[in-house]
């Protein structure tokens, strides 16, 4: 592969890459090709690599793929702490320009889209967290469900509420949040969105398999390969170690949410196995939908044995027409 030319036009935005698709699709041993043949350097866009010592079941890259990729936005907060997107847009855009300024190319890598979008679309102007009427809404929540607050949404915000399931107390409890400090529903604030600039050139690159069936195979191999790895144990250690509650974003990511349900005896190490791989299935299906309502990205089969081949001509094309 050629390198990316880092010279730039006077008013030619500089080149950012972004590399998007679902879980166990590939992306990190791909990104760290293209950084080393492009000059790149890699900004983690996933919402559960920001946790420090949450490695095991978030994937996190090993010691000796960070030292031959490094890679920017990772291990930032405790598993206690919270990170917006707002926030992601804000650290990203800062690494971004510094990457820029090292005469390098900022390496979007990912597969939490929602970050994607609030970087390069912007967010709306949503009023900030209000911890005291966070916590009220917890405890409402603990004694009449999460189904019984998703109804009281139904009733306030029925758009949002047609698009989360009854168990979905994340985005619930924010929806009402907004509901209740703005005075109007979250789907009408969205819609309000402000036009944001996003001051870089986008090369937009997704990865996808032709065959499903062999990224739900990939999808089970990776999580018994947490579990071998010492998943239950990593949690095991961390609830020793931190006041961590099952309503934390942290332990609301996929392979910990359903650890937490073993370690309170909800069910055995067997069905442990089988809900940690559906709902990586389930979130590797919400990735996929969203990958196909964009207009933009330029696919690859995640499983071709020429993958990197192919992304290495793409790039050399479009630099070509630059």
């Amino acid at each position: 592969m050629t390198s990316l030319s880092r010279a730039q036009p006077e008013r030619r935005l500089p080149p950012a890459i972004l590399l998007m698709g679902p879980t166990a699709s590939g992306k990190t041993e791909l990104a760290c090709e293209l950084a080393q043949a492009y000059g790149c350097e890699i900004v983690s866009v996933d919402s559960a690599l920001v946790y420090r010592h949450m490695d095991v079941g978030t994937a996190k890259p090993d010691k000796d793929t960070l030292a031959r990729a490094p890679h920017h936005l990772i291990d930032l907060i405790e598993p206690t702490e919270r990170y917006s997107a707002a926030q992601f847009r804000e650290d990203a855009l800062r690494v971004m320009g510094e990457i820029t300024a090292r005469g390098r190319i900022p390496l979007l890598v990912g597969g939490t889209l929602l970050y994607f979008r609030a970087l390069t679309q912007g967010l709306s102007e949503l009023p900030p967290a209000d911890p005291v009427l966070r916590e009220a809404i917890e405890r409402r929540a603990k004694a009449l469900g999460w189904a019984a607050l998703h109804a009281e949404l139904a009733r306030l915000d029925p758009k949002t509420a047609r698009c989360l399931k009854p168990n979905d107390a994340q985005r619930i409890q924010r929806a009402l949040e907004v509901c209740h400090l703005s005075g109007q529903p979250m789907s009408a604030a969205l819609e309000n969105k402000p036009q944001a600039t996003f001051p870089y050139s986008r090369i937009e690159l997704a990865l996808a398999p032709t065959d499903r069936s062999l990224l739900h195979r990939r999808i089970a191999e990776r999580f018994e390969a947490m579990l071998d790895a010492g998943l239950v144990e990593e949690l095991a250690a961390l609830r020793q170690r931190f006041s961590l509650t099952p309503e934390l974003p942290a332990m609301r990511c996929v392979g910990y949410r359903q650890a937490w349900q073993y370690l309170e005896g909800e069910y055995g190490y067997a069905m442990l196995r089988e809900k940690g791989i559906a709902a990586t299935r389930q979130l590797a299906k919400r990735q996929l939908t969203w990958l196909r309502g964009l207009t933009q990205p330029v696919c690859f089969d995640c499983f071709s044995p020429e993958l990197a081949r192919k992304v290495g001509a793409h790039l050399a094309d479009w630099q070509g027409r630059r």
